[in-house]
């Protein structure tokens, strides 16, 4: 064996372990990629329906809602959560497929159903209008991306 095949068994043990770094950090999304996708969509379109009397989530988020129908602050939070980490965060990590954006799209979604439920819960609890159709859908497509990227961050232990 020559210096020359030590060299070349060297560079090609190196590319190799840099390859398998590179797939330790990447996820198979798999199906649930098209779940999720689809549960991105439903939020989105949750976010056009009417979450509070005549508001849409849009004008919930913008806070442009009716002033008399006393929206409050928890379903904007919710409106945010639900834009920032349910559709914005899902598609940075259903695009890059790296295992940390999976870990923070599963907590960041859970969070965002638990804040869903609080903004639905605050909503009935006040005279005015309740919650309305987009709001509770919202929290529904939020629970659904929660228990996808929830199942998917526990499939590598």
């Amino acid at each position: 064996m020559t210096a020359d095949d030590s060299d070349g068994l060297a560079g090609l043990r190196a590319e190799i372990d840099a390859v398998g770094r590179s797939a330790l950090r990447r996820v198979d999304l798999g199906v649930r990629a098209a779940v999720i996708a689809g549960a991105t969509m439903v939020l989105l379109l949750a976010l056009t329906l009417p979450w509070v009397g005549g508001a849409s989530g849009w004008d919930v988020l913008w806070g442009t809602a009716n002033p008399v129908d006393r929206v409050g602050l928890l379903p904007r939070l919710f409106g945010g959560v639900a834009l920032g980490l349910g559709v914005s965060l899902s598609m940075l990590a259903l695009l890059t497929r790296r295992w940390g954006l999976v870990w923070a799209s599963a907590l960041g979604c859970t969070y965002g159903v638990l804040d869903g439920v609080w903004a639905i819960w605050s909503r009935q609890t006040v005279p005015g209008p309740g919650p309305g159709l987009g709001l509770v859908l919202a929290v529904l497509a939020m629970g659904v991306l929660a228990v996808q990227w929830l199942r998917l961050a526990f499939s590598r232990q």
